[in-house]
Formats: structure tokens, sequence, C-alpha cells
């Protein structure tokens, strides 16, 4: 459904118009975007169920010009959303009528590359893969790969903390990052961390990242860069049901074995995935584990034997090794494209994302199918299982009547049942709008009011990213006595087309 701007008094309007102005006179050239119509590509980020214009759109190419957008923007008390690639899950890039977007695709440069020290400095605007691909002709690599890698940005990974296949083994964005810069909301511009493997004082650069835009704009990235291993091959692995599957990967990892992946898809996923990229997946087993080993020769062949080991202690029905690095690429080319699969076989799907003990998976998945009975929608999986990481895609129809809502609420549901298990509401995609509401589920009000006072910190004035992550607004000055009371302000609902 079309989305038109607002019918706006003439107050209004000025306002806009001087905004407008004071933006072009920072950002020169065809940086300011103020059309309806070339505002549009903006008005939503991969949550694509909500949608909103901004009042304009800003392009900046230098910190210089972060920095005075940013302290004209806070002089003026106007909010502003920053923006990356726009391949959020959780509407974490989600505009405001009343606020300046800030897009930061015009920082595209990889800085320096330094092998010496192992590390490469970026610009937030670098793709997850274009990293790789600027340091894997000297045997170096990336390590986090999430499986929009070919697109999203570096800065967006920093926001979101995001993961990807490998990060079992290697970790997620935080545990590859070493210094960053970025620009306050009052246009101050700070450095923290940089090459070197660790700095003193409070961990500034834990705290920035996964805070989805809420702190500051990141304008320079400090990444760690990592040898390629001697050997990697990885294991298809079939199984009878996803209660095997899941013991399989409890018990793997309960061996002591660590491996470089781990993925599962159940049948729906393992369809989807072969129809489209022919990765030569079983097609007759109803979940599939994809396994990684990388190390020396020797040390892999050796966990192959274990793993295969274990695998039929669990009961699988498959087991197929790569043979050859083509073949092992082919393996990961299948649950890399999970998600457009999934897109060719459902109108409309609903990427989820939460994180549970792996213990708890086999009752986690038992537990789903009958919510999908429940509400009437089919749900294909697809998780980064050895760390417990679901991402279950709720496939529905927009155009049919009720759908977007029960699968709205289906979701819901699939997160209240990870935390009840012990787990949390968010993996990687981050909080945004989607689990704005549901965060009093695993947080006290009291949690709450502690991380909204360290918002507070970096952002007086709440300018930055209004209406993410926290389901109650407050003012910082409240927030300085110790209790407050619930729901004071709550966020009026957002707007969905």
């Amino acid at each position: 459904m079309s989305v038109k701007m607002p019918d706006l008094d003439q107050e209004v309007l000025a306002r806009r118009a001087q905004i407008v102005t004071a933006l072009r006179t920072i950002v020169p050239g065809e940086g300011v975007i103020d059309s309806e119509h070339e505002m549009r590509p903006f008005e939503s980020d991969g949550l694509t169920a909500y949608k909103q214009l901004p009042m304009v759109v800003v392009l900046p190419s230098t910190t210089e010009q972060v920095s005075k957008v940013l302290r004209y923007c806070f002089e003026n008390r106007i909010k502003v959303v920053p923006r990356g690639a726009g391949t959020s899950l959780s509407g974490g890039a989600l505009p405001l009528g009343d606020g300046v977007l800030l897009g930061m695709a015009k920082f595209s440069r990889i800085k320096e590359i330094d092998y010496i020290n192992r590390v490469a400095v970026v610009e937030p605007g670098v793709t997850n893969l274009g990293v790789t691909r600027a340091v894997e002709g000297e045997g170096f690599y990336y390590a986090p790969d999430p499986s929009s890698q070919i697109a999203c940005t570096i800065g967006g990974n920093v926001a979101e903390n995001s993961g990807g296949v490998h990060c079992l083994k290697y970790g997620m964005t935080a545990n590859n990052l070493l210094g960053l810069e970025m620009v306050l909301i009052t246009g101050e511009i700070i450095r923290v961390g940089g090459k070197h493997l660790d700095s003193g004082g409070y961990d500034l650069l834990g705290i920035i990242t996964g805070s989805e835009g809420l702190l500051g704009v990141v304008t320079e990235i400090t990444v760690r860069i990592l040898k390629k291993p001697e050997t990697a091959r990885a294991l298809l692995i079939g199984f009878a049901s996803s209660e095997d599957a899941g013991e399989c990967v409890s018990k793997v990892i309960g061996a002591g074995i660590i491996p470089g992946g781990m993925e599962m898809m159940d049948k729906p996923a393992i369809h989807a995935v072969e129809e489209f990229v022919h990765a030569g997946y079983p097609l007759d087993v109803e979940a599939l584990l994809i396994v990684e080993l990388d190390g020396g020769k020797a040390e892999v062949d050796h966990l192959i034997e274990r793993v295969e080991e274990i695998a039929l202690a669990c009961r699988s029905t498959s087991c197929r090794i790569s043979q050859n690095e083509d073949e092992r690429i082919l393996f990961w080319a299948g649950r890399k494209a999970a998600f457009p699969a999934v897109g060719r076989i459902s109108p409309d799907y609903y990427c989820m994302d939460g994180t549970i003990p792996r213990a708890k998976l086999p009752l986690v998945l038992a537990r789903m199918r009958e919510m999908a009975e429940k509400y009437k929608l089919q749900v294909a999986n697809v998780f980064h299982a050895g760390d417990g990481n679901l991402h279950p895609l709720i496939l529905y129809d927009a155009n049919k009547e009720g759908e977007l809502d029960r699968a709205e609420q289906f979701g819901s549901d699939i997160l209240r049942l990870c935390v009840e298990v012990g787990g949390v509401l968010t993996g990687e995609h981050g909080v945004g709008v989607e689990k704005r509401d549901l965060m009093p589920t695993m947080f006290s009000e009291i949690d709450l009011a502690h991380q909204q006072r360290l918002k507070c910190a970096f952002d007086s004035e709440g300018l930055l990213n209004p209406g993410k992550v926290f389901p109650q607004l407050h003012r910082c000055a409240e927030l300085g006595r110790m209790h407050i009371r619930a729901g004071k302000v709550p966020f009026p609902d957002l707007p969905r087309f």
C-alpha cells in the first residue's frame, strides 16, 4: 500500500524547509534528499511490515560532515535515525516522520590493511564480504559472515553485533572488533580502542557494539583479520527428526569439539534451498546438520571421524563429507541462500531471531510445531545450531486478512519461549522495534532503567534513534530517581502499511 506524506501545516512546512536548507549547507550537492519519491527507498529496512517516510534523508561522505549534521540536530533538538545498508531485520533503521535519516552508504573505503598487526581499518559502509575480498589474496579473511554478508555493512554489523555461520568458533562482531571512531550527538568525535589487542579503562567498545545506533554514529572501524586455516571440510548429516539433530548438536559440543560452523535446517527449509541452489542436500530427511571442521589436516581428519561416530549414535540416516573446496563452498551456499530460497515458496515470511541453551533445542522445536498448528501457519527453520541462535521463518501472505497479525503473534510466542527456557530475545538481529515491547519479558523495570541511564550518558536529549529497543520513554532527569513508574510515557504504535 502506498504511503503519502502527511498534510502538514505551514509552520511545520517552514520548519522542515529550514532544516533541509541547513543540511544542504553542510552536505552540498546530492547529499540531501527531501522529495517523497526519492525518499521512498528509505522508508523501511529489512523488516518491511513497518514503513515510514523520513522527514529528510542526508548522506554525508566525511566524518566532519557527520559531526556538523549531528551538532546541528542536537542544537535544534531534531531526532536522528542512523542507517547503513538497511538490511536490519528488526526495524532498527525504521525512519521517523519528524526525524533526519542519516545514511552512511558513502563511507565505503577500506582505509588500511595492516597484515603485520592482522587488522583492517574500514569505513562503516564497506560490506562485510568486502573485507574478506580485500585480504583473501594474502590468505586472510574476516570471520563474521552473516547470510546477508554480500550486502550488509560493517557499520550495521557493529550496531547489531552480527554473527553468522562461523560465529560458534570465531565469535560475533564484538569478538572481531578492535577499535572505532564515533561521533556523538553533540558532534564530538571520539576514538575507542585501536590496533592493539586491548585497551585500558571501561569497555566502551563492548558498550557501543550492539547498541543499535542509540549512542552515536560510527565513522571508522578497526577489525581483526585472520589467517585462513590450512584445511576446512564440511559434513552434511541427515536425521529422521529435528530432535535427533538437536541431540547431535549438544553431544558434539559436549565432547569438546568446537566446529568452525554448525548449522541446522528442517525439512521445509531443506527442500526450498535444494530447489534454489542444487547443493546436493538429501530430500528424504527431516533435519540436516552442516558441520564444518577446520585446522591442520590431521586434526580435521580425526575430528570428522569423531563427529561421524556421534552422529551415528544420535541415529543419523545419512552423512556426506566435502571432498574439495568447491564442494565445501556449495554446502554453505545452500545455507546462506536459505532466506531468499524460502522467499520463493511463500509470498511473505517473518524472520525471527532468538537464542536458547543448546540442550533445549529439541524441546523448543517440538513447541514450535505446536504453535504452527495453533496459528495455522507454516514455519521453516534455519539455525546457528552450535550457539543456539534460532532463525524460524514464519510463512504468511500479507494479502490475506489477519495473516500478518497471526505471524507476529506466532513470532512473539517463539521469543517468549526462548526466554522461558533460559535464552534471550535476540542473537544477532537486535531489538529495534520488532522486540521492543517484549523487553519486559526478559528485563525488570529497574534493569531497563539502568540501560536507559547508559544511553543518557551518551545522548542526554534522547535524539538518537528514539523509539527503538526500550518499551517506555523516560526523560534522563526522571531516570536520576531510583524508582520510576512503569509505562509513564509509552511509545505510540508505529504505522504499518
